[in-house]
């Protein structure tokens, strides 16, 4: 076992503290990574902050890293010193259950690793994520990043990318399917992204007028501001596939108006209290209400492949560890385009 360098949150309120993160001793199967940038997830605010509960301390948040490969184990095939990899939301997996034998390790019908707050497979042995400087991750859980560019622009796709990708991906979105998205934010901004690139007709939903700019510079061909009187009643039946990324409690049944018959809305947001339904705007078109929880390890790669193609990235404001507590107050009044991304390098001791 050895320790590296760490930003960690000791309890629900205090700023964050440096912290000596233990890590194991690499295995032969193990990926050795220096932490180059970690993206800052509305995720890591509300489990820091204890809005979801189940919160442990001290805590070392971050599932959107991308660094540099500095060892690797004996057994390990699919990667090389000096490697771009990536790690997500999750660092391990039972591996046998249908949802792990299928690709869908996220959905692990044992227990998923979560790549902090959680524990490793032991079930006593805390995980703790990357507002760090080095991690140790098993190779099948590791991911080859391509883009040529800016990393810091790849980290976020590690959870926002993947987050919105695999619902558009299941749902078979793709060239002349009318999409909408709810809400542009760190998920809605990756989502008009990837839907665009995957041949669909996109519409923008926002409550803000400043969206709109944004919106159509990122891809979207129509903004709906939904804030004006009767605007989603306008845009009843449109749509064939509807991504809400709404991380705030709102009226369910007005945005599911606007799918035709047989029409799909997806939940990607996770608002802390219960949203309005009425059952009705399910029921007399056959609607779809879904949810969907990031993406498996293959549909990841097939995402980041896509994107690093595609020269699609995430839009950041890199931090440096002294900032992320400003970069927290200022999430938490959705203060930012479109997400933070700290330059992990300057996490001393």
């Amino acid at each position: 076992m050895f320790e590296t360098n760490a930003l960690a949150a000791f309890d629900p309120k205090s700023p964050f503290g440096p912290f000596r993160a233990p890590r194991r001793d690499p295995g032969p199967r193990d990926v050795v990574i220096d932490i180059l940038h970690c993206g800052i997830c509305h995720s890591d605010l509300h489990q820091v902050r204890n809005e979801w509960g189940g919160a442990r301390y001290p805590m070392v948040p971050g599932h959107e890293i991308v660094g540099r490969v500095a060892a690797v184990g004996a057994e390990v095939t699919r990667f090389a010193v000096g490697d771009t990899a990536g790690v997500g939301c999750f660092v391990d997996s039972c591996r046998t259950c249908p949802s792990c034998v299928r690709g869908d390790e996220q959905y692990c019908e044992d227990r998923t690793t979560f790549t902090y707050n959680s524990f490793e497979r032991d079930g006593v042995t805390p995980t703790y994520g990357g507002y760090s400087r080095r991690i140790v991750v098993q190779q099948d859980f590791v991911l080859r990043v391509r883009h040529q560019g800016a990393l810091e622009r790849v980290a976020p796709l590690l959870c926002a990318g993947i987050t919105t990708w695999s619902p558009l991906r299941h749902w078979k979105v793709g060239k002349g399917t009318k999409v909408g998205v709810v809400g542009l934010g760190g998920l809605g901004h990756m989502a008009i992204q990837l839907a665009t690139a995957l041949g669909a007709e996109v519409t923008l939903f926002s409550h803000s007028a400043r969206k709109r700019a944004d919106a159509l510079r990122l891809g979207a061909a129509d903004f709906v501001l939904t804030s004006e009187e009767k605007a989603l009643a306008k845009h009843a039946r449109r749509l064939d596939f509807l991504l809400d990324t709404v991380s705030a409690p709102h009226d369910l049944g007005a945005y599911a108006e606007t799918l035709h018959t047989d029409g799909a809305m997806v939940l990607v947001g996770a608002p802390e209290s219960a949203s309005a339904l009425n059952a009705f705007s399910l029921i007399m078109r056959r609607r779809t209400l879904a949810g969907s929880l990031i993406g498996g390890i293959r549909e990841t790669q097939e995402m980041l492949d896509f994107c690093a193609e595609k020269n699609i990235g995430a839009e950041v404001e890199t931090v440096s560890a002294k900032q992320v507590d400003e970069a927290y107050d200022r999430l938490a009044k959705n203060d930012v385009k479109y997400r933070f991304v700290i330059d992990t390098t300057t996490i001393g001791g």
